[in-house]
């Protein structure tokens, strides 16, 4: 679409939409006119409540899973006619630095930091495609851009999805499609460390850590 300040038509969806940036995103995009949201997110109840709370849609899906991310946009399309927007916006934490992470960390923090915009991608390009535009905006992190410290499967699995966006905008201008990658510092919400505290970029530990080493050159 060209004129971007217009969203009266638009059908707006967004994965991980109970609360954080996902909420954030979704009241944004009302408080635009944007014509539908749809929040997703894997607890039920969570996204329920949210949905009420704003005034949109709200679906359950756990986003590692291609079925239902497939689902998740095939009863989108069927209740709304398109989707304009998808935000692909799960993210969580991993334990472990780098080789002590076990491996089911590395896989899981693969899963949902890069398969699920892979997922995503999918199955709400066709439809884009077909239309003739489309805009994907996926949620990376600042940790993808400069390593993280003491979070080596987060940063780099972070570091993929970012690459993962570069090459479907790469791969798919042509047909119209729009990518965007969102990289926050650190933000307020659930899986952020306990000592963030509002209006700070990193915990006061991590602080300390960055101080070492610059002390240390």
């Amino acid at each position: 679409r060209d004129d971007v300040s217009d969203w009266s038509s638009d059908v707006c969806s967004s994965d991980l939409g109970s609360g954080g940036i996902g909420k954030a995103m979704a009241k944004a995009f009302l408080a635009e006119g944007a014509k539908t949201v749809v929040l997703a997110d894997l607890n039920a109840d969570a996204v329920n409540a949210a949905a009420v709370e704003i005034g949109c849609s709200g679906k359950t899906c756990d986003v590692t899973n291609e079925a239902q991310v497939a689902a998740l946009v095939n009863e989108t399309i069927a209740e709304h006619g398109k989707i304009d927007l998808f935000c692909s916006n799960a993210g969580a934490g991993g334990a472990g630095l780098l080789t002590d992470a076990e491996n089911e960390v590395w896989q899981m923090q693969w899963e949902l930091h890069v398969m699920s915009h892979l997922y995503a991608a999918r199955a709400v390009l066709p439809s884009m495609i077909e239309r003739g535009e489309g805009y994907l905006l996926n949620t990376a992190s600042a940790a993808g851009l400069l390593a993280a410290i003491g979070t080596g499967p987060y940063t780099v699995t972070k570091a993929a999805a970012v690459k993962m966006a570069e090459f479907l905008s790469i791969t798919h201008a042509d047909d119209g499609i729009k990518v965007s990658v969102l990289c926050p510092q650190g933000v307020n919400t659930a899986m952020a460390p306990r000592s963030l505290g509002d209006g700070q970029t990193r915990s006061e530990e991590h602080t300390s850590e960055l101080q070492s080493l610059t002390s240390s050159r």
